[in-house]
């Protein structure tokens, strides 16, 4: 039997470069919050996954709320988002268990598959860390800015195949992880990946999924609509 499983689910910021009022996670995505269709595939994937949910303090109670008016079931502890990502997964940890997987997931990648979780859980129980990632396609130009604010290059090639792109679910032995986040913050950390590297927790990546988009801006908001579209068709 291998280990309980348990799920951080970052949705404590409040989207500033999404603009309006409306924090990104609370946007609506095939009639549902996109924070839901998030917590809906997790749940598809294992109903019995424990899940805890890191929400900006003023939006505790409305998505509590919402969550009874929609009969939307899911038992999840709410938690109050911190300063950055960083503190907000701190927050959490402390409702994580010893000796069980726990995954933490940015609640606004909603298009990820149930079978791409399954196989992060199944891949999971022998390392301490995996981590998905997808291999950068686009031609890579290192660029900095002059003294007018103009982008231009130092002639410096980057070698995309030597790049890939982190995705989340990142998934780690839980007394692993907590143990990381028992180092003071650094602004290096902009993932979980990067709390655990520097702790010395070595690293497994695996295949990410093409799909698995982080919607940050109302573009990202139009391509994750199509998306979604596409993969409903039958």
């Amino acid at each position: 039997m291998g280990r309980k499983r348990c799920l951080i689910v970052t949705a404590g910021g409040v989207g500033t470069r999404m603009g309006g009022s409306v924090p990104k996670q609370f946007l609506e995505l095939d009639g549902k919050p996109i924070l839901r269709i998030t917590l809906e595939k997790f749940l598809e994937a294992d109903p019995d996954i424990q899940i805890i949910t890191t929400l900006p303090e003023a939006h505790v109670v409305p998505w509590r709320q919402y969550c009874l008016k929609e009969g939307f079931r899911c038992r999840q502890r709410l938690v109050k988002g911190g300063f950055t990502r960083f503190h907000s997964v701190k927050n959490a940890l402390e409702y994580v268990p010893d000796g069980v997987l726990v995954a933490v997931h940015d609640g606004v990648r909603p298009l990820l598959s149930a079978s791409f979780i399954r196989r992060m859980w199944e891949e999971a129980e022998n390392v301490p860390a995996l981590i998905p990632v997808r291999p950068m396609v686009e031609t890579l130009k290192v660029l900095q800015r002059n003294q007018d604010g103009r982008l231009v290059s130092t002639g410096e090639t980057a070698d995309r195949s030597r790049i890939f792109g982190a995705q989340t679910p990142q998934v780690f032995h839980s007394e692993d992880l907590k143990a990381a986040y028992s180092q003071g913050f650094d602004t290096l950390f902009t993932d979980d990946a990067s709390v655990a590297e520097k702790y010395g927790i070595p690293l497994t990546f695996t295949e990410g999924e093409r799909y698995n988009l982080k919607i940050t801006t109302p573009e990202d908001l139009e391509l994750a609509k199509s998306l979604l579209s596409l993969l409903q068709r039958p």
